[in-house]
Parts: structure tokens; C-alpha cells; sequence
């Protein structure tokens, strides 16, 4: 009985993972920005995932005695007015701040996806009515329409999902609207029709494929929008309520009147949401380059 000689399996799996390890190290060195990017993020992901295990306190239990205690010790980033530990809730807070960004993104980026396909593929008096809508919504900052919808809803975590995913419609909407009128008169999509292909199969198995490209770099872009505006909101006290930690409010707690006698508690929030849209920018101007026909080689 023969075996298979080791070179039948070099051939057979070889080209597999060199290659994709050179492509790898190809985008890393091609793109180190976007690689410092996505190991931020990597990183906020993990400590919101693992947080329970990550944080080296509770971020609700409350201790009189360290009330504004300095860093260092148990307290590596000190305690806040009520003995909380900063560091563990700023670990918890990378949860909500992550979920309510990655749930705006998701909803604002499909619905509006849906919307630009629709308006863009049917057009008539449906595009024309429906553009009218997003011209109006986006004469309105983000922040204003969530502000809007927030106080309106109230303040929790879904009513706040929800207020910053509506203004995230319009613009995703007009995008995929822009790509999807150069591709119906593509010759594929001709080509689709003469065989008498329904138009919504059309639309959806050959014309929304080719959209996911520019889908993935606007919602990548939009993730750090989207936490800008959660803290924003919670700033103002209409994000998540307590006792849940969020890092708006945790600035939004000390800014104002232990700005300078407990300086760790304005510094250490305000760094991580600067750092993690600094990480989410890179990334997603990365994935811009990277899968723009354009920028390549």
C-alpha cells in the first residue's frame, strides 16, 4: 500500500498559509497606522469582554474612607468622590460605551443601507421623496437629533442605541444610494435582466454585494462618532443612568468641581475616549485605503 509523498501535501497546503501570512504582513507594513488602530481596538474589545475578570475591583462598591484617594497602591488611577475604584469603571464603562457604538453602527448602517439600495435601484418618486427626508434630518448635527430623541425616549441604554442610530440613516443612506446608481448600469447587471432575473433578486444577489465595501469603511469611520456622542450624551445626564459607569459621565461628575483637586478624575476618562476615536479613526481611514480600487497597486 503506497503513501502519499510529502510533497503531494506541501502542494496541496502550501500556498494556502504563506500566502495569506504574506498578505498579512503586506497590509501591516503597508498600512502601520491602520495596524496601531486596530490593536487600540483590539484592546478596548478585550477589556470590554472580559471586564469582570480584567477589573481589578468592583466599579459599584463605594468606600468612604477613599474618597479621592490618590493613584497608586489599590487605587491605580485613584478613586472617585464615593471610594469607586476609577480604573475598574473605567474598564465596565468600555462596555457600554463599545455596545451602544457597535449597536448604533449596526442599525443606522443596515437601515440605511436598505434605504440607499431601495432609493438607488428603484428611484422615481420614491428616491425623490425619500431624499427629501434625509436632506432635512441632515441639516441637523448628530448630536443635536440625538439629543432630541434621547429626551424624548428617556434616559437607558436601547433609547440611546436608538437615538444615535436615526441619524446615522441619512448618511449612510445617500453613500449607498451614490454606489448603487453606478452599478445598475453595469454590464452584469444587463447582463442579470436579459436572462429575466426579477429586479429585487438583481438588487439584492449582485447590486448590494459590491456596496459592502464602502458599508464597512463609513461604519468603521462612524464608530468613533458614535462614542463621541454617547459620552456627550451622557455628559449632559441623558445616556445611560447610574449606577451603570459610563465615561461621559464620569467626567460629567468631576469636571466641574474636582477639576483641580482630584485632577485624575477629569484625565484618565477623557484619555480613553480620546484614545479609543483615535484608534477607531485609524482603522477606519486603514480599511478606506485598503479596499478602494484606487489606492491599490
Amino acid at each position: 500500500m503506497s503513501t502519499p509523498s510529502p510533497a503531494a501535501g506541501a502542494t496541496r497546503e502550501g500556498p494556502i498559509t504563506p500566502g495569506l501570512l504574506s498578505d498579512i504582513f503586506y497590509l501591516m507594513r503597508r498600512y502601520p497606522l491602520g495596524v496601531a488602530g486596530a490593536i487600540i481596538m483590539s484592546g478596548f474589545v478585550f477589556a470590554a469582554v472580559f471586564a469582570t475578570w480584567v477589573a481589578p475591583l468592583d466599579p459599584f462598591t463605594t468606600n468612604a474612607r477613599a474618597s479621592l484617594a490618590k493613584p497608586g497602591g489599590v487605587y491605580l488611577m485613584g478613586a472617585d468622590m464615593m471610594g469607586r475604584d476609577v480604573l475598574s469603571r473605567l474598564i465596565h464603562g468600555a462596555r457600554i460605551s463599545l455596545a451602544v457604538a457597535l449597536g448604533a453602527t449596526l442599525i443606522g448602517s443596515g437601515l440605511g443601507a436598505a434605504i440607499g439600495l431601495a432609493c438607488g435601484y428603484l428611484g422615481g418618486w420614491f428616491d425623490l421623496i425619500v431624499q427629501r427626508i434625509t436632506e432635512v434630518m441632515q441639516a441637523l448635527p448628530l448630536l443635536v437629533m440625538a439629543l432630541v430623541i434621547t429626551a424624548s425616549l428617556g434616559p437607558s441604554l436601547q433609547n440611546t442605541i436608538i437615538a444615535i442610530a436615526i441619524p446615522l440613516i441619512p448618511t449612510v443612506s445617500r453613500v449607498i444610494r451614490s454606489n448603487v446608481l453606478s452599478l445598475r448600469e453595469m454590464p452584469y447587471v444587463e447582463a442579470a435582466k436579459a436572462t429575466g432575473m426579477s429586479e429585487w433578486r438583481i438588487a439584492i444577489i449582485h447590486v448590494l454585494p459590491n456596496t459592502l465595501a464602502p458599508l464597512i469603511v463609513l461604519a468603521t469611520a462612524q464608530l468613533g462618532s458614535t462614542i463621541l456622542t454617547e459620552a456627550s450624551l451622557s455628559f449632559l445626564g441623558l445616556g445611560v443612568p447610574e449606577p451603570y459607569p459610563s465615561w461621559g459621565r464620569m467626567l460629567s461628575e468631576s469636571a466641574a468641581e474636582y477639576v483641580r483637586t482630584a485632577p485624575w478624575l477629569v484625565i484618565y476618562p477623557g484619555l480613553v475616549i480620546s484614545l479609543v476615536v483615535f484608534g477607531s479613526n485609524l482603522l477606519g481611514d486603514a480599511l478606506r485605503d485598503a479596499l478602494d480600487p484606487r489606492q491599490r497597486d
